[in-house]
């Protein structure tokens, strides 16, 4: 995806700042998605695919899906890190993520932290394994709560955040699918 938006924007003559102005896509976002460390979400794709005069679909048709088999990655290696705000923060856990059908995080919630409010798309689906400590997840005008090493599984389509109540940090797993950040 990086290459193909890459070379589409310097086909069209547009500078990074100029593509960032008409689609309305951040500078950095765009930057770090030619680069490949940020995947992007659907919406700033259709943004992207709309300012350089495609569809989503044009956006991403002939793309090679590179499997591999068994993927790697120490914790060395593990960069990509997602804040929400300075008590949330999602730690990607694997890499290429748009490329893959699901997008495993590690959450981490400091003692009163919480997400922003998510929606990511109707197809959406989340799973959420506790870690450390509890949080309170809530979906809608539903609250959940959940300890160590209890889950939930849900419609991510739907409206939701998750909190840390309690004053020690949280660790949660969080595996949505299909992938969007």
């Amino acid at each position: 995806m990086a290459e193909k938006i890459r070379g589409l924007r310097k086909e069209k003559g547009l500078t990074l700042k100029a593509l960032s102005l008409s689609s309305g896509v951040a500078l950095a976002t765009l930057s770090r998605i030619e680069t490949g460390k940020m995947r992007g979400t659907v919406e700033s794709h259709k943004a992207i695919a709309s300012a350089l005069g495609q569809t989503l679909s044009q956006l991403y048709s002939n793309l090679e899906n590179k499997k591999t088999p068994i993927e790697y990655q120490n914790i060395e290696n593990r960069t990509d890190l997602f804040l929400h705000n300075d008590k949330a923060s999602y730690h990607m856990l694997t890499s290429n993520i748009l490329s893959k059908k699901m997008m495993p995080v590690m959450l981490k919630l400091s003692s009163g932290g919480r997400t922003s409010i998510e929606r990511p798309c109707a197809a959406a689906e989340k799973f959420l394994y506790v870690l450390r400590g509890c949080v309170e997840v809530v979906i809608g005008k539903t609250r959940h709560v959940l300890k160590k090493s209890e889950t939930l599984y849900f419609n991510a389509g739907l409206s939701h955040y998750i909190k840390n109540p309690r004053k020690d940090e949280a660790l949660i797993i969080c595996v949505t699918t299909p992938p969007a950040l």
